[in-house]
């Protein structure tokens, strides 16, 4: 029987940590899987930044980005290739490119999800271009600010519409902090979200493909604490229901990898922020959880890379809007959005297939995560963080965190 190589690529900025893991992994694993028309092997390398003639083929079957959001250059690489060779991407350059925050609470609004309220603020300050002065003075509405906040109420958040990894997010007690924090805003348009009142639980919900990871996440505690480490604190009915979102939001805008954040409140779940398609995947923020980050990559890229998964540049919404448009409760409604989802991402073929030829996945990876090469792998990346003195301290912190973890999965 012929071989046939499949090519995953990964397409990285100042990643470190996970793609020395990912590479050494998927060698470890020594894969051979058979089509029935030829016995597939799998290469990974890493995809160079360069002048591209526009017709020149591309050795990918499947590629692993995390550039689009924001670098250029790569993000049109990425387009030509799935329109001219079928490249499979993490995650729909379009569907990232053009869908922000605001449109991803729309959206999940439109389909019913709980949502705290949201109001959208024009900017305090403009940069200047032609005819902004016109504009403004024909059209800008004068509004009341304090009377906006009053309406949501106190306390609410004040965030970029579009924005990320908490930059320029203000939390808000009173219309006296509105006002200041509208003021030091500058040409950014924000959002004012309501707060959610007496959370007793805050819940990251990572998916990558039809795979979730539910992390206990205390966003006031330093960078290396935020992602906890207790893994039951979440009933049955919680973790469907959360992955059930997040796997909705997912298919609806072509994410493969996606984190989606969730309070619970008076035993409610309402969705606060799930626009972060280019989650955080180092080990000195996920520790704990980053051999599975690793594991789930690696099953969602294989199974891509043979079964051809085909990339979906068209988003269909319309069959979602038509579920919501239905007179029945939420919950209904959430039903008939998962299957659809699972469906998207193909969860029980995804499933047959990793446990006919990524069986072994978990002994090996056991065995890897408590190798040098992992604690190389974090020594490295706390070395770009972290000043020399806390280097040793912190790679000792995150390797003994893995560890934990490795004695969980033999209890």
């Amino acid at each position: 029987m012929a071989t046939k190589i499949r090519r995953i690529g990964l397409s990285l900025g100042a990643d470190i940590c996970w793609p020395i893991c990912y590479e050494e992994l998927l060698k470890k694993l020594d894969l051979s899987i058979s089509d029935g028309k030829s016995t597939q092997r799998f290469e990974v390398t890493r995809v160079q930044i360069e002048p591209f003639d526009l017709r020149q083929s591309c050795q990918y079957d499947v590629l692993i980005d995390r550039l689009t959001h924001w670098f250029h250059t790569s993000r049109e690489w990425i387009k030509k290739s799935i329109l001219m060779d079928d490249l499979y991407v993490f995650n729909n350059p379009w569907s990232l490119q053009s869908m922000e925050k605001h449109t991803s609470y729309c959206a999940m609004m439109r389909l019913g999800f709980p949502i705290p309220k949201t109001w959208l603020i024009p900017p305090k300050s403009y940069v200047e271009s032609p005819d902004l002065e016109t504009t403004l003075q024909r059209y800008a509405k004068i509004f009341d600010l304090g009377e906006i906040g009053d309406s949501i109420g106190y306390p609410l958040f004040m965030k970029p519409y579009d924005g990320g990894g908490w930059v320029g997010v203000s939390a808000i007690q009173n219309r006296e902090a509105l006002l200041e924090a509208y003021d030091r805003s500058g040409t950014r348009v924000m959002h004012l979200q309501e707060g959610v009142k007496e959370h007793d639980a805050f819940v990251r919900c990572i998916g990558l493909g039809p795979q979730c990871r539910f992390v206990n996440y205390d966003p006031d505690a330093p960078l290396h604490d935020r992602y906890r480490t207790n893994i039951d604190m979440l009933s049955e009915s919680d973790k469907k229901m959360l992955a059930d979102m997040a796997m909705v939001i997912n298919a609806f805008f072509a994410w493969d990898f996606n984190s989606s954040e969730a309070l619970r409140s008076n035993g409610a779940w309402q969705l606060i922020d799930f626009a972060n398609a280019c989650p955080d995947s180092q080990v000195t923020s996920l520790h704990f959880h980053f051999p599975w980050l690793i594991k789930a990559n690696l099953r969602w890229s294989i199974f891509c890379a043979a079964t051809d998964r085909p990339m979906h540049a068209n988003l269909n919404w319309q069959e979602y809007f038509e579920i919501a448009d239905q007179q029945k409760p939420f919950k209904e409604k959430l039903a008939d959005y998962s299957k659809m989802a699972l469906d998207y991402f193909e969860y029980d073929r995804f499933n047959e297939f990793c446990e006919r030829h990524l069986a072994h996945l978990d002994d090996v990876a056991h065995e890897f995560f408590g190798s040098e090469i992992v604690r190389d792998a974090i020594h490295q990346k706390v070395a770009t963080l972290y000043p020399e003195h806390e280097i040793d301290e912190f790679t000792e912190l995150f390797w003994s965190r893995i560890q934990d973890w490795r004695r969980l999965q033999t209890a």
